[in-house]
This record gives C-alpha cells, structure tokens and sequence, in this order.
C-alpha cells in the first residue's frame, strides 16, 4: 500500500503539484494528500494541527514559520516568482489592462470580477487594493464575486461568468484553468510578483518523501513545467 504523503499548498502552486503527483508516485510509491487555497487559510490549518509534511507557500510566510520552529528552515526552497494578472473567459475578446486607465475601464465595462478572498489570500488582498486606489471598489461592490481562492475563483468564472466577467488572481492559477485565458498582468503601477517557497515541516512524519517532492517542485527537472504554468525564476 503506498506510503501518504500531506502537503498543505498555497493555490498558485496547485498546477504544478498535481502535475508532479504522478511522478512521485512512480519514484517512491507515495501518494500525496493535497490541501490547496489561500496562504492564509494553509497557515492556520499548519498551526491548529492538521497533519503536513511539506508546506507551499509565500516565501515570506515559509520565513516566518521557519523562524517560530514549524518549519524546518534549512530545508526551504523556492518554486519561483509569480504576477498576478487579468482573466476572461475562453473565447472572449480580451480587454485593454496594460495601464491603469485602461484597467479601470475594463473594471468598470465588467458584469462581474471574479477573485480570492479579500482576508487571507495574497492577490485577493492586493487586487482589493487595487479597486480601492482606482477608487472604484465601492462602485463595483455589487459585481464582486470572491472566492475561498484563486483557482475556485477562476473555476466559477468559467462556469458562471459571461463574455463580459472579468478575473483577478496569480497568473498561475490562471494557465492551469480550463476554460479561462490569461488576458495579460496588472500594469506596472499595480504589480504583484510574489516568491513562494516550500519546506519540510518540523513534525512531518514522512520527511524523506516531504523531502523528495520539494527536490521534483524546485529542481531543474520541473523547470519547464514552472515556467509554462507561470512560475519565473
């Protein structure tokens, strides 16, 4: 019976693990017990105990975990640098998001804007920012859709959205999507590129294997499928 390996993940890396699953698996007959969303809601579940041997997340947050003892430090490593940008449905003509001007016409011109929780995700707390410094997160309050996170975000917008629906979330929850497309990253003004990283927790009970899938998400090996699914060196 093969060995269970849990993994607590921020979203923006969701992709790539499931891509990585099948190989762990035929290396060291493991599987992985996955829980994804936002970094937020997998640092509490870290911390009120639920069983996790690798945990993906910002690196500024696998620092502070590190620091406090719930991870083990020397094991850290990063995935890659990831934008938050701009989605619509497939098929959809593609609005003009390259300045802020344009963002905020695009914005406004949308039936709904779907994005992760404003609380506890990394870009549902800055696109939320974003609306407020273009001054039109009050105006649009009845069109915003939030999500527990990004991927569940970009799943409803696929689902129930219309041509004229918009998206927010880390450009690689957004390739991984079916049936949305990337329209392009928030202008300069407004960028988010965050680092996240990936550690082997302090109480793992399979930290040989924790040990394994970080060295398949951070190595050369994977380096293609990082980059296809957003993730920048």
């Amino acid at each position: 019976m093969p060995t269970t390996l849990h993994l607590l993940c921020a979203g923006a890396a969701q992709g790539l693990v499931k891509a990585l699953q099948a190989r762990l698996l035929e290396d060291s007959d493991a599987l992985v017990a996955a829980r994804f969303g936002a970094v937020g809601a997998m640092k509490e579940a870290l911390l009120a105990g639920e069983p996790c041997d690798l945990l993906v997340s910002t690196e500024a947050m696998i620092g502070e975990l590190a620091q406090a003892g719930w991870l083990r430090g020397e094991t850290r490593a990063a995935l890659g640098r990831v934008r938050t940008g701009v989605a619509v449905r497939r098929g959809a003509v593609h609005p003009d998001v390259a300045t802020p001007a344009a963002l905020k016409a695009a914005l406004l011109a949308a039936d709904a804007i779907y994005f992760p929780d404003a609380v506890r995700s990394t870009a549902g707390i800055h696109f939320a920012g974003v609306l407020r410094q273009l001054g039109i997160h009050d105006s649009l309050a009845s069109r915003l859709r939030t999500w527990p996170n990004g991927a569940t975000a970009m799943r409803e917008l696929a689902a129930q959205g219309t041509p004229m629906s918009i998206g927010c979330t880390q450009v690689s929850e957004i390739l991984y999507s079916d049936g949305i497309e990337l329209v392009g990253p928030l202008p300069q003004r407004f960028e988010l590129a965050t680092v996240y990283s990936a550690a082997v927790t302090a109480k793992a009970a399979q930290p040989a294997l924790a040990a394994r899938l970080l060295a398949l998400l951070t190595g050369a090996q994977a380096r293609g499928l990082r980059v296809a699914g957003g993730f920048e060196d």
